[in-house]
């Protein structure tokens, strides 16, 4: 990761951009530079070897002026303080942006899961929820997967915090188990999202998906699950790459086959597959390729100031969280590239996390056909209110999101009332 990259003065900036353009003073939003919370925790493990081991964690409540905070827990070897901080303030104006009753959160262990065993990780994931325990509850704040976690781990946590409470708590994370409360359709929620989203904007500017070429970088869930569902609608996915490389064929990957490798074993990595007419190229070279859709699903600060000239997609739809640094969003757009923002993108995952809370609370279950045809009802309106205010602007998809979610967050805080 870039040294001199801080994630959180990029979210900073973009929200002082929002609300410079709504007319909000700086005390209006004072508070909001600041996370409401922060916890850093020791979690001590037993390795498989017998040595104990101290790694790093946190919880970050951003804001919960809109209800109980709510975000994932990312298990990697890069998780720091202000990529945290960050990505706990981008769940709170995503959440605002879909308009679901909820604050933002984010939490993370410095770890790597690719290097560790199934023990390892639950240890880590069991010390880890114990330790954050009086920060969480299906009131306060809602964990669920990210990057380097998955349901199992979420069954994990929710059997922690229930066995620390004294009774199950099925609403303390998203992201479960079906058995034990999860919802269907929420493994694909965020990757269905992000379809919803490039139907609509390849919709509004008259392209047909038939001729759509689109690359994504990362094949984890996101990923892949966007890979599986483009190619279903027709789209042409051209180029997939996760950290071991990617791979390109011009007339198309065969997505299925690709993605039924990957799951015979999770350490099964791109570098490993075979197909006729395909070319190995870089991650690095995947997001210059010349096509119609790029999708960063990886990490944060991909596209920045270093290869932003050099992207030569029309579309850029922000699957990760933070892909692309503010700097690059100067260049983009004096290139004429449209970037669909990341709070509205991939905002397929925090609406189902939310339908799986109401579920829980209300001890009641929905079909996957109800779970994607809500989904779909609150992510297609919400994509035309920021298509629509940022014409309306004359400004970028970004800061049409932000003016919603800053506005939305903002006049909560308001009503709310600085306390005492």
């Amino acid at each position: 990761m870039n040294n001199t990259y801080n994630p959180y003065d990029n979210v900073l900036k973009v929200v002082s951009e929002a609300a410079n353009i709504l007319g909000y003073t700086d005390s209006d939003i004072e508070a909001l530079k600041y996370p409401e919370r922060e916890l850093k925790v020791a979690i001590p493990v037993r390795m498989d070897d017998g040595s104990t081991k101290v790694f790093e964690g946190y919880r970050i409540q951003h804001s919960t002026s809109r209800g109980p905070a709510k975000g994932g827990i990312r298990f990697h070897p890069d998780v720091n303080l202000d990529e945290v901080k960050a990505l706990a303030a981008w769940m709170t104006f995503k959440c605002a942006v879909v308009n679901i009753p909820y604050g933002g959160g984010k939490g993370g262990v410095v770890c790597d899961p690719n290097k560790l065993s199934e023990d390892e990780i639950r240890a880590i994931t069991r010390r880890f929820t114990a330790a954050i325990a009086p920060l969480i509850g299906p009131e306060q704040d809602i964990p669920a997967p990210d990057v380097g976690t998955n349901a199992a781990v979420m069954g994990w946590m929710m059997d922690t915090y229930s066995m620390l409470k004294g009774h199950c708590v099925h609403g303390v994370v998203t992201g479960k188990p079906i058995e034990l409360g999860g919802a269907l359709g929420r493994s694909e929620a965020t990757g269905r999202g992000v379809m919803f989203t490039t139907k609509n904007v390849l919709k509004k500017l008259g392209i047909d998906p038939e001729n759509t070429t689109v690359a994504i970088q990362g094949m984890g869930n996101v990923g892949s699950i966007t890979a599986k569902l483009l190619h279903r609608e027709g789209m042409k996915v051209v180029a997939v790459s996760d950290v071991s490389g990617g791979i390109y064929k011009e007339s198309g990957l065969n997505i299925p086959e690709i993605l039924d490798y990957l799951s015979q074993n999770r350490k099964n990595l791109l570098s490993g597959y075979e197909e006729d007419g395909m070319t190995r190229i870089s991650n690095a070279e995947l997001l210059e390729l010349d096509v119609k859709v790029l999708i960063p699903a990886a990490l944060e600060n991909q596209i920045n100031a270093a290869n932003a000239e050099r992207i030569r997609a029309d579309i850029i739809v922000e699957a990760a969280n933070g892909p692309t640094a503010s700097e690059a969003d100067d260049i983009l757009a004096g290139k004429g590239v449209l970037v669909v923002p990341d709070i509205l993108a991939n905002a397929g995952g925090v609406v189902v996390s939310y339908f799986e809370w109401v579920q829980n609370i209300q001890s009641v279950s929905w079909t996957e056909e109800t779970v994607n045809e809500k989904l779909k009802n609150i992510m297609d309106p919400a994509f035309e209110a920021v298509w629509d205010i940022s014409r309306k602007n004359n400004g970028t998809l970004r800061t049409g999101a932000y003016l919603i979610a800053v506005k939305r967050v903002v006049e909560a805080k308001k009503a709310r009332a600085i306390w005492p």
